[in-house]
């Protein structure tokens, strides 16, 4: 009987032994699925956000090719076209005292203006004249067509010493500046724009656009996709995020905007 009853103790012994084998081997084999899909969400979140920036960038890539297609339409057909008009109207045989003189001298004023303001547009959508003469004089060249309308007045500053910046960086932070006076002229109803562009010592750049127009309420623009002021904060964003660069928007109804663009990098080598 006391044997029977220690062959007892011991299968029963065995079979905990086992059963808490048994529990572990599926605890472990639990953990190690739940690890190795948590490990696959990772992944596929990774490689959306990988396919979500490379569509992005070939989005803006496009666009910039689209850009610099249109700026040579400009400058190679319609600009020559408005050329032959204007020489057209200078050999007009009129005297000062024709009927139609002084309509063909304005005329030819318009004309000139046209050409003026097309040849500057030509340049700023021209992705490579950006990239050849460098960001601040890209951005002081837009500033001073900007004040020659005296729509707004004008502010520009540099801070620190200037260094170049890698192509495609240059050319989305332009697009960006591009983007805020496009909004600034559009919405803000400002008098003045003060733009600073900073080199700070800690390889940090710094793009800050200021404006004394009647502001907006942040969140709410950014919840109002349909908007076309929403669409360009929502394009600012998306250029920052694919550079590396942090974009900070504040305002409020009433006291003017402020945005600024911060990209933290190398010094490149020349």
């Amino acid at each position: 009987m006391h044997d029977q009853n220690q062959e007892i103790y011991f299968i029963v012994l065995i079979g905990g032994g086992l059963g808490l084998l048994l529990v572990g081997f599926i605890v472990t084999i639990l953990f190690q699925y739940q690890r190795r899909q948590h490990r696959q969400e990772k992944q596929l979140a990774r490689l959306k956000l990988e396919y979500d920036q490379e569509l992005l960038r070939s989005q803006l890539e496009i666009q910039e090719a689209t850009f610099k297609s249109i700026a040579q339409e400009l400058h190679d057909n319609i600009g020559q076209v408005l050329s032959v008009v204007k020489l057209s109207l200078s050999i007009l045989p009129l005297e000062a005292q024709h009927p139609a003189y002084e309509s063909v001298q304005n005329s030819r004023q318009m004309l000139n203006k046209v050409i003026y303001d097309m040849a500057d547009l030509t340049k700023s959508l021209h992705t490579d004249r950006i990239t050849q003469i460098g960001l601040v004089e890209a951005i002081r060249f837009d500033l001073e067509s900007l004040r020659r309308t005296g729509l707004l007045e004008v502010g520009f500053s540099v801070e620190g010493e200037e260094y170049p910046l890698e192509d495609q960086r240059a050319i989305f932070l332009f697009r960006m500046f591009q983007e805020m006076l496009n909004n600034i002229l559009k919405h803000s109803k400002a008098t003045q724009v003060n733009i600073a562009v900073i080199y700070s010592i800690d390889n940090k750049f710094v793009l800050k656009v200021e404006d004394n127009g009647v502001g907006f309420d942040t969140e709410k623009k950014r919840t109002q996709t349909s908007s076309s002021s929403g669409i360009g904060l929502k394009s600012m964003t998306n250029r920052a995020h694919l550079i590396g660069a942090t974009i900070s928007i504040q305002s409020q109804p009433g006291k003017g905007t402020t945005i600024q663009v911060e990209l933290p990098l190398e010094k490149e080598v020349l």
